[in-house]
């Protein structure tokens, strides 16, 4: 049954998130770093949650470098530990005091290899890495997120463009567009929004841990192949889930950013 106020309207400019408090899994690099930087340079408070407590204490400053000088305590917090750990959820939701959006970027190609050498275990860990995270999330956003927030996760282009010796993690990334419809449906009588955004090839730590993309010159060639001559930068990738969080009026979408990978 669908709860008889209608989702709030409000602006679905990046600037109405000036004021809420976004979570994000995975903030701690990449993707989920540059999207505390553009979260709290338009004003909002943001939580980083990361494994690693010394990369996660340079991102909260860098994301509180992004905010005015007089910067309240708690305006950036960080919290370690794994994003898909419910005691690890429950502590950094406990610690926002309450929290309006989440974004979950945390993610990898745990189980790759060809199809023939996985075993049972490989494709569970598979599933398990990228999906008990989103799961766990949902199960505690559900009960915590007011009406109009909203649940932003990711996938990558390799769901629509496979390649070989990937074939578990990349059937786990397209489980996660599904789950991102069906959270929509079941969330929506809350008001809550669910949507993920299918990113190309950007340039963050991940991409340049690949063999042979770890310079500056190397990725700039790789990129020169791309339809727009160049690999997606870690804003311009974020700037598509600060938009989701801000348009009201958005959920159970999947929105690629790939500079047109998937054209050509």
């Amino acid at each position: 049954m669908s709860d008889a106020t209608p989702i709030p309207v409000r602006s679905p400019l990046p600037s109405a998130l000036s004021g809420t408090t976004a979570l994000l899994v995975g903030g701690s690099s990449g993707i989920g770093l540059a999207a505390g930087v553009l979260l709290r340079s338009v004003g909002a408070r943001v939580v980083l949650v990361g494994r690693d407590p010394d990369r996660l204490k340079a991102a909260v400053a860098r994301v509180r470098g992004a905010g005015p000088a007089e910067d309240s305590d708690d305006a950036v917090l960080g919290v370690a530990g794994d994003g898909g750990d419910e005691q690890t959820l429950t502590e950094a939701f406990d610690r926002a005091g309450q929290v309006d959006h989440v974004l979950v970027t945390s993610g990898g190609t745990v189980g790759a290899g060809p199809v023939t050498g996985l075993s049972a275990d490989d494709i569970r860990t598979a599933f398990d890495s990228r999906l008990q995270a989103l799961f766990a999330v949902a199960r505690a956003a559900a009960t915590r997120l007011p009406a109009g927030g909203s649940l932003t996760f990711s996938s990558g282009i390799l769901v629509v463009r496979p390649l070989p010796g990937i074939a578990a993690p990349l059937a786990a990334g397209g489980a996660v567009e599904t789950l991102t419809k069906a959270l929509a449906v079941e969330l929506a009588p809350a008001r809550l929004r669910v949507n993920t955004v299918r990113f190309g090839r950007i340039d963050t730590p991940l991409l340049r841990s690949f063999p042979g993309l770890d310079s500056d010159e190397a990725v700039a060639a790789a990129g020169s192949a791309a339809p727009l001559g160049r690999f997606g930068t870690a804003e311009e990738a974020a700037a598509s889930a600060l938009f989701l969080m801000a348009n009201p009026y958005v959920t159970g979408q999947t929105l690629t950013v790939d500079g047109g990978e998937t054209l050509v």
